[in-house]
């Protein structure tokens, strides 16, 4: 494996900092080496977030912010698609929250004068996280999306990484699994 660079974008309150570190717990859990951290502006619920997580075989000693990444992720459908798509490779994967169907969300961003990455992965984890979470709080979701459409981790792996994060609210803990298997088997991936 080479490395992969992952870009989470969503906003305050959605957990993307949040999934940026369980993601890279579970790929420690698995022998890589990872690191995550967050890029915060207004810290305040509803403000933009960044996160960002590197996955290697070998040890990682960049802490800046990935500008080029192979995968990003966006937690909130409602950001444009100059934030998300910048910077994003042309080979690369978009994981992305949305009712829209991939061809849908590419032809969305092409309004917007840019070109999609080659994969587009949807899902509506919006729906997913308000059913078994009871809130919108869509970042289990997505990392289920996420191992779905890219592999990058074992689903098994996070599912395990994830009940080790929530130890300590074990009431959480079902729901969001619950809502990571859903969104796994929900995700629709293609490759334009």
């Amino acid at each position: 494996m080479t490395r992969v660079e992952i870009r989470f974008h969503g906003r305050g309150g959605q957990g993307a900092v949040t999934a940026a570190e369980v993601l890279a717990e579970a790929a420690i859990d698995e022998g890589k080496y990872a690191m995550a951290f967050p890029e915060y502006g207004a810290e305040r619920r509803g403000a933009p977030v960044l996160a960002f997580t590197r996955i290697d075989e070998k040890p990682i000693y960049e802490r800046e912010p990935i500008l080029e990444p192979d995968i990003v992720v966006v937690l909130d459908p409602s950001l444009e698609p100059a934030i998300y798509m910048r910077g994003l490779k042309r080979d690369g994967l978009l994981v992305m929250n949305t009712k829209k169907a991939p061809e849908q969300l590419a032809e969305y961003i092409r309004g917007h004068g840019l070109e999609p990455p080659r994969c587009i992965a949807v899902v509506d984890a919006t729906d997913i996280a308000t059913r078994h979470l009871g809130a919108p709080i869509v970042n289990t979701s997505m990392l289920g999306a996420l191992v779905r459409a890219s592999k990058v981790v074992g689903l098994e792996t996070l599912m395990k990484a994830v009940a080790e994060r929530f130890a300590e609210r074990p009431h959480i803990v079902k729901p969001n699994l619950e809502a990571i298997k859903e969104a796994y088997e929900k995700t629709e991936v293609a490759c334009l």
